[in-house]
């Protein structure tokens, strides 16, 4: 980045905090901050360790600084501005959740940003259903990280106490780490009514909930789609999973068709057929339904994370929160771009071309000097894609 590039992003950043007023997070003043300012060279500069009270009114730091990016702590502290972790006395943390497309292993790097982008949506609506769901969280707040994910932040009280080792537990139960299928089953004591036979145990796969839930859900799918067939390619089917012969196919398949309500229930019991298809959906279902979060952001207790409504000096896109209403409908390649950069077009040397999506319109960039939107110049400078050319 040169310093025409450098000194203009860094001019703009500050014109778009003068237009804005951005709400810190709940007990801001206990909190560590740190930010990024603009520099020259490859590398930044991390300036961490302060508290509100050291950087002023935060409109006004921001209006002056004009950082690059800007964060804030999960953590609360007696001393948040204390050079030490042991110096500033931890008292509580909010609980985070990181989710980046490059990490996800549905995407590639071959695939578009707007593909990404959606793909990371995804996931986190996976979050969310753990979240809210499996765990029942009520204070979430929803985030557009400003590039290529979603951050959550957690702020029940029952987190906010948790130890690394609890939020552990939690990042494992969401990533489906360490799942045993036989702790997943209720079980129930049926028959041996007035003595005259003996009682039985059923073991079944809950319905209502959590990870069971989500395995029933595959299994009931698989034998609904199995009773809509014809017999011949239903038992093929069946017969496609391990340990299912001849006799357990068709075992299964006439009680697919005559007790399908049994499935439904989840009752794994009627024939050993079925807990033994479910437990081989299992690692299917973990795979496809968990949450690929970064995990040691959730661990970790100190963890900075981006403040909303701050711009994100990697793409020139807004930090922004998102209502849980308003999650369907949210395009960040829209809803993100800042209003600051929308009013006018500028001249840019684009060094990296190529087709791209942003503010609604798609665009085809040569490697050469173009009059651009200025959204799309800055993400493209932002980005190392383009220097900015001589108006």
């Amino acid at each position: 980045m040169n310093e025409r590039t450098l000194a203009y992003l860094r001019g703009r950043f500050g014109d778009h905090y003068r237009r804005v007023d951005l709400d810190g997070p709940p007990d801001a003043d206990d909190r560590e901050w740190g930010y990024v300012p603009w520099t020259a060279g490859p590398g930044e500069t991390y300036v961490r360790h302060n508290a509100l009270l050291d950087l002023g009114d935060l409109s006004a730091f921001l209006a002056r600084e004009r950082p690059r990016h800007v964060y804030f702590s999960a953590g609360r502290y007696d001393d948040p501005s204390a050079t030490t972790m042991a110096e500033k006395d931890w008292q509580c943390s909010d609980l985070i959740f990181d989710l980046d497309a490059d990490h996800l292993p549905s995407t590639s790097p071959d695939d578009s940003y707007a593909t990404m982008l959606a793909a990371c949506k995804d996931a986190l609506r996976r979050l969310l259903d753990f979240l809210e769901n499996d765990f029942g969280f009520e204070e979430l707040s929803l985030v557009f990280s400003g590039s290529r994910g979603y951050h959550v932040h957690v702020r029940d009280d029952g987190v906010q106490q948790l130890d690394r080792d609890g939020r552990r537990e939690i990042v494992d139960y969401v990533r489906g780490i360490g799942l045993e299928f036989d702790d997943l089953l209720r079980e129930e004591t049926v028959g041996g009514e007035m003595g005259r036979t003996s009682p039985a145990t059923n073991r079944y796969l809950p319905t209502a909930g959590g990870w069971g839930s989500r395995i029933h859900d595959r299994l009931y799918a698989l034998m609904d789609q199995v009773r809509e067939m014809d017999e011949e390619p239903a038992l093929a089917r069946l017969r496609a999973f391990d340990d299912v012969g001849e006799k357990k196919a068709e075992t299964a398949y006439r009680f697919a068709n005559n007790r399908f309500v049994e499935i439904e229930r989840g009752n794994l019991s009627a024939h050993n057929v079925f807990e033994n298809l479910a437990k081989q959906v299992t690692p299917a279902v973990v795979a496809d339904a968990n949450a690929p979060i970064d995990e040691p952001v959730s661990t970790d207790t100190n963890r900075l994370i981006r403040l909303p409504g701050s711009i994100h000096g990697g793409s020139g896109l807004v930090v922004r929160p998102i209502p849980r209403s308003d999650l369907d409908g949210f395009d960040p390649l829209v809803d993100a771009v800042p209003e600051t950069f929308c009013r006018h077009d500028i001249v840019v040397e684009v060094t990296d071309g190529g087709e791209l999506t942003l503010g609604g319109d798609s665009f085809t960039l040569t490697e050469r000097e173009h009059s651009v939107p200025e959204y799309l110049g800055v993400f493209l400078m932002t980005r190392g894609r383009a220097e900015k050319g001589r108006e």
